[in-house]
């Protein structure tokens, strides 16, 4: 196993992009959308993962600081989801949450690599 599958932050990020996929059915009539929240949500695992084994502080910085920018796409592309009717609240309200959780998650990570 390696190291980054054992983190906190890759097991959200992993679960935050399950999540997002749920949304981005095959044939939807907004592909270019769904196409964005898939390739955006799965951004930030892999940006974690290939961060992790990076071994200079600003090289791990910059991957785990791409990974939250890949997270506010998908938190911006959830919101107006969300205003157009297209994403329920309750499930608005449990990815927004996660994102929140991850998004702490990756400044701390950053923060701590200055």
């Amino acid at each position: 196993m390696f190291s980054f599958q054992t983190t906190e932050v890759f097991k959200k990020a992993k679960q935050f992009h399950l999540g997002c996929k749920k949304l981005c059915p095959a044939g939807s009539d907004e592909k270019y959308v769904t196409d964005q929240l898939s390739r955006a949500s799965y951004s930030i695992p892999l940006n974690i993962a290939e961060g992790s084994a990076k071994f200079s502080k600003p090289d791990r910085r910059n991957y785990f600081t791409t990974a939250r920018g890949s997270l506010f796409e998908c938190i911006a592309i959830l919101e107006i989801m969300h205003a157009e009717g297209k994403l329920p609240a309750t499930t608005y309200m449990e990815l927004t949450s996660l994102g929140e959780e991850l998004s702490k998650m990756l400044y701390t990570m950053v923060k701590n690599l200055q």
